[in-house]
């Protein structure tokens, strides 16, 4: 059973006389970035140039190069990208390390796959919350922000960890390792948020197309309506779910649930596991991430343009430019 941490054990004033570094200003770095100037923190913000540099001006930061901003801050934050982290370390922030100073990591990729490792003396922590940029942002300003996961992997970080953590308005923060943070996360994205799931929603929507029905009706029933379950899931849990349907979709969710999603699914998913716990998909994604990455770019196109996103933009039209 995973361990709670308590942050009301370190002073409030435990940020007053130290500057800390948000390293990268992408989606989740500017939520975090945003809460941590809310909360009074002595900020910097380490951007290169690009989106994420003109996204800081316009919120008011006066963004300084990675390299500077490790020279000045005593708290880093790494909020770089997975594939880019490795890189981005060892041209702009390693050399300017300094004994005393803490890296803070929002997930623990680059530590558990090598990519970065920390010199003796520099304390290493994770902070990752347990939400998207927009969830991390408006918990914060709702004042009951969203749960986080606590590790230290070299020195005594956690003073800095649960500093850090206040300070960014997290709620329920519970104890890990950079490891087991890393290959959780990694497979709950494969297995069931961003692959199982999406998969199952995919090939519901063509079943009914195939079968002949309105690919918009399809896409109501398959895609559209998983927004209801899920936030009844998460906010009072499945059995409160099911007694909120009706006793037609339970029965038939506990008949044909375990047809569709079989054991087969399930001995994928100890395949995907292990393939995360070797470094297999660590590399796999590295390297696509060196050559470009082709097949992501060839499935997102894919995905644009499947008959799924056309029914919706019929339905709702286009929200406009994508969040990435």
């Amino acid at each position: 059973m995973a361990h709670r941490l308590d942050a009301s054990v370190v002073p409030l004033d435990f940020l007053k006389d130290r500057t800390v570094a948000v390293l990268g200003y992408g989606n989740q770095g500017r939520a975090q970035a945003l809460n941590l100037r809310d909360s009074g923190v002595r900020l910097l913000i380490g951007q290169r140039n690009g989106r994420g540099f003109e996204t800081a001006i316009a919120d008011g930061f006066a963004p300084v190069s990675l390299s500077e901003a490790t020279q000045h801050a005593d708290i880093l934050m790494l909020t770089l990208a997975d594939d880019h982290m490795g890189s981005a370390f060892a041209e702009a922030i390693h050399p300017h390390l300094r004994e005393g100073q803490t890296l803070l990591f929002s997930h623990g990729f680059a530590i558990v796959y090598q990519q970065i490792v920390a010199p003796e003396g520099v304390k290493v922590g994770l902070v990752s919350p347990k939400g998207q940029a927009r969830g991390v942002r408006d918990g914060y300003l709702a004042g009951n922000g969203v749960p986080a996961l606590i590790g230290v992997h070299q020195g005594e970080a956690l003073p800095e960890c649960l500093a850090y953590a206040r300070a960014c308005g997290y709620s329920m923060l519970l104890k890990t390792t950079f490891q087991a943070e890393t290959e959780t996360d990694l497979f709950g994205e494969q297995a069931v948020l961003c692959g199982g799931m999406i998969e199952v929603i995919r090939l519901g929507f063509e079943t009914l197309v195939e079968a002949g029905y309105d690919p918009e009706l399809a896409y109501f029933e398959c895609a559209h309506e998983t927004k209801l379950i899920i936030d009844l899931l998460v906010e009072r849990g499945l059995p409160a779910m099911r007694a909120a349907i009706s006793d037609t979709a339970e029965f038939g969710g506990q008949v044909v649930g375990p047809q569709v999603v079989t054991e087969a699914s399930r001995e994928a998913m100890r395949q995907a596991l292990k393939r995360i716990q070797s470094g297999e998909f660590a590399r796999q994604w590295l390297q696509e991430s060196a050559q470009g990455k082709p097949n992501l770019l060839e499935g997102r196109a894919a995905t644009e343009s499947s008959e799924m996103e056309k029914a919706r933009v019929r339905l709702f039209g286009n929200p406009g430019p994508s969040l990435r």
